[in-house]
């Protein structure tokens, strides 16, 4: 799963360095300047800082990349301008009525949301604390999961997800402190509430973001392959992984191929490459016979 998310992370941060999906300028030679050299920063950082600025790497590639795009003209600030002072979410923007269609349509996406937050829980203990989560911290981030689905519901909003990207951080930085976590979470909230502070934020140029994420997103197929590495390289095993890939990244690079379906499959799955790994994975596992495997484990360190 992890994986899967890994390899359709790729295309986003590809068209992120290049200036972002359906931007004029896109695959410009100031969106190329603007992305190389930010990872450039970033691994440069990386290389040569030493002990705990290590992990300021992305930082520092985000900060120095900004500055050169302030330079080059590339700094949108026009919605600093005219982002007002204080802006608060509304409770039940939206009428309650029932809607069989948008119910199964929200469970669904809820589901996958949930095995998602499974495989980033996993991907964070692999590739950081170097073992297996454990029963406790799965269920704790499922329910924690669903709380927060829960309550941004009453807002107006769909299921919240584990953010993947976080996992490449993680496996970059290997810092899982919740006080540092939770500083993020206070920066998101705050920007929510301020309208400044979030437009400042939206005003990084996508080519400084794409020049980070690009190594972020590799981070995280890593990480999936270290996971599936680690159960064992069993036949079984294989052609669960090999065929859950293959139909999850093949059947959403084709999307009109959905089209005999109903509208609800086709709004979960058509383009979603998490919710068909998802289901390929499970009904292989349930059909495969686990009987007679011999595995051969690989160490996560």
């Amino acid at each position: 799963m992890v994986t899967a998310i890994g390899f359709s992370l790729l295309a986003v941060g590809a068209n992120s360095f290049a200036g972002g999906f359906g931007a004029p300028d896109f695959g410009s030679v100031q969106n190329w300047t603007l992305g190389s050299f930010t990872l450039i920063c970033c691994i440069s950082f990386n290389i040569f800082a030493k002990g705990n600025l290590k992990p300021l790497a992305v930082l520092f590639g985000l900060v120095m990349g900004y500055i050169l795009a302030l330079f080059m003209g590339k700094v949108d600030l026009s919605l600093v301008k005219s982002a007002g002072l204080v802006s608060l979410p509304h409770f039940l923007p939206f009428e309650p009525e029932f809607n069989l269609s948008a119910i199964i349509s929200v469970t669904m996406i809820f589901l996958v949301s949930a095995t998602e937050t499974i495989g980033d829980t996993s991907a964070m203990t692999a590739t950081v604390l170097k073992r297996d989560a454990t029963d406790r911290e799965i269920s704790g981030s499922i329910a924690c999961d669903g709380f927060v689905s829960s309550l941004s519901a009453l807002f107006g909003c769909l299921p919240i997800t584990s953010f993947s990207q976080n996992i490449g951080l993680l496996a970059m930085t290997k810092v899982i402190n919740r006080y540092t976590i939770a500083t993020g979470a206070a920066v998101m909230i705050l920007a929510g509430i301020f309208p400044i502070i979030g437009a400042i934020l939206a005003s990084l140029p996508e080519a400084v973001l794409g020049g980070c994420t690009i190594m972020m997103f590799g981070n995280i197929v890593i990480s999936g392959l270290m996971m599936i590495g680690n159960c064992g390289y069993s036949q079984r095993n294989i052609v669960i992984a090999a065929l859950s890939l293959s139909v999850g990244l093949g059947f959403t690079q084709a999307p009109q191929m959905f089209a005999i379906f109903p509208d609800i499959v086709r709004s979960v799955f058509a383009e979603n490459c998490v919710a068909v790994v998802f289901i390929a994975a499970v009904i292989m596992n349930l059909i495969m016979p686990k009987e007679g495997e011999v595995k051969t484990r690989m160490p996560l360190k």
